[in-house]
């Protein structure tokens, strides 16, 4: 028998000129699938000429951040000095480890003519043995991921493992992290090798065991195994999970730890821009909040 999944409907977030983000995980019914701890899904927004996104330069510990858009371009800059514009279908993934920091922005050719952007950002906690590791960033072309085929079905194989094929992607811990595309009266079976998973509903909607899940609304379920997923309509869907975590984590603004004292010594550092500053983009940075 399998476990009913849990659904989510997450809390949406105006952030103001129109731009909205909801918060997926952690929430109550969820804190945390395999090792994603995050999920965030923003837009879609459309930025007319002249405007654009700016998050000002900040700092992660203790995660992996991966950027996947469905509409428009983002420019990340890091204290590691990499510099790269990610588009649909490519993978920004920054491995924040002991500490590293960077900004997020429309580039300069999406500002000057105006975009919609649309995707989600995801942390993944890393395991208690690779917390502090060095900071690392990889971007990955969309040729570069697995990109699966089936009547009716199309995947791409962001990170992790998943249907015999392993994402170019440097992980941690066993995890999968897929975009699905299915038309009307598809049906898709779950990765066998992942005991926790989620479902996010991107646009359309899918019938998972009992439970319908529409557009912006996630649903997860933990078990060794789960029921197929069916599209009631064509439906583009974000799919996760792994192994369980190694322990809980506390999160506090963009920093990711097991102990609290982790923390505060993160809040201490950033306090004394004690994490270095990002090459290009060195005038801003958004201060620690209160608390």
């Amino acid at each position: 028998m399998h476990l009913q999944p849990t659904l989510i409907d997450g809390q949406l977030h105006d952030l103001g000129d129109g731009f909205s983000v909801r918060r997926m995980l952690p929430m109550m019914q969820a804190r945390h699938v395999g090792p994603l701890v995050f999920f965030d899904h923003f837009g879609p927004v459309d930025f007319s000429a002249g405007s654009g996104m700016d998050v000002r330069p900040h700092p992660h510990i203790g995660l992996a951040t991966v950027s996947w858009l469905f509409d428009g371009a983002i420019r990340h800059r890091d204290s590691l000095g990499s510099e790269v514009d990610i588009r649909p279908g490519e993978v920004n993934w920054m491995t924040a480890g002991r500490g590293i920091v960077h900004s997020e922005r429309t580039p300069p050719d999406e500002r000057r003519d105006g975009q919609r952007l649309h995707g989600v950002q995801i942390w993944v906690a890393l395991p208690q043995a690779d917390a502090e590791i060095a900071p690392e960033f990889h971007h990955h072309e969309r040729a570069a991921l697995p990109q699966l085929r089936w009547p009716g079905i199309e995947v791409a194989l962001i990170a992790g493992s998943a249907y015999g094929e392993q994402s170019p992607v440097r992980v941690f811990s066993p995890m999968f992290l897929l975009e699905a595309k299915l038309a009307a009266g598809a049906e898709l079976a779950w990765p066998a090798e992942h005991t926790e998973r989620g479902i996010f509903v991107v646009e359309g909607g899918v019938d998972w065991s009992d439970l319908h899940i529409g557009g912006a609304q996630m649903a997860v379920q933990a078990g060794v195994s789960a029921a197929p997923l069916k599209a009631s309509q064509d439906s583009r869907l974000i799919l996760f999970g792994g192994a369980p975590l190694d322990g809980e984590r506390h999160l506090w603004w963009n920093f990711v730890a097991s102990s609290l004292e982790r923390i505060e010594q993160a809040k201490a550092d950033w306090q004394a821009q004690a994490f270095g500053t990002v090459p290009g983009d060195e005038d801003e940075f958004i201060p620690l909040p209160p608390g």
